[in-house]
């Protein structure tokens, strides 16, 4: 008597795939994520400078405003740079560019809410969840920075 033959069922060879995750390669979030890490460095620098030359009043309240801000930025820039930078694994290389001079209370809300509309335009493209959460943290310090210098004085 022949029994059936016992064994490992037999499978299809697989067709060699694509793999599940491909890196982006858009150039378009590397270009917007440079811009912004820039402009986020020279903020750094121009709300800092402001910190320092404030003067008359309402000035001791907008002096200790800017602090946490120009103090903060740094941390978080480079937590977001290095992050990208492992998840897109390329070096980002960024331009020079001058800080941008600020003179009074008006013109850094103006300015933190421009840089606050650059986030949130970059966390529309930004292919890495994880980046646009670290921005939130940006936008955080931007919106409690301007809270301060409005209703602080």
């Amino acid at each position: 008597m022949n029994s059936p033959q016992r064994g490992l069922l037999k499978r299809p060879t697989q067709q060699a795939t694509s793999p599940a995750y491909t890196k982006p390669s858009g150039n378009h979030c590397v270009e917007e994520t440079t811009v912004c890490i820039c402009e986020l460095m020279n903020a750094s620098i121009s709300f800092h400078k402001l910190h320092l030359k404030v003067a008359g009043p309402g000035a001791h309240a907008m002096h200790v405003a800017l602090g946490p801000l120009y103090e903060g930025l740094p941390d978080l820039i480079d937590t977001i740079t290095e992050a990208y930078q492992g998840a897109a694994e390329r070096i980002l290389v960024l331009p020079d560019c001058c800080p941008r001079s600020l003179n009074s209370v008006e013109e850094a809300i103006v300015y933190i809410r421009e840089i606050y509309d650059m986030i949130c335009a970059l966390q529309d493209i930004m292919c890495f969840s994880e980046i646009s959460n670290e921005l939130d943290n940006v936008k955080r310090l931007l919106g409690s920075t301007k809270y301060k210098l409005l209703f602080l004085k």
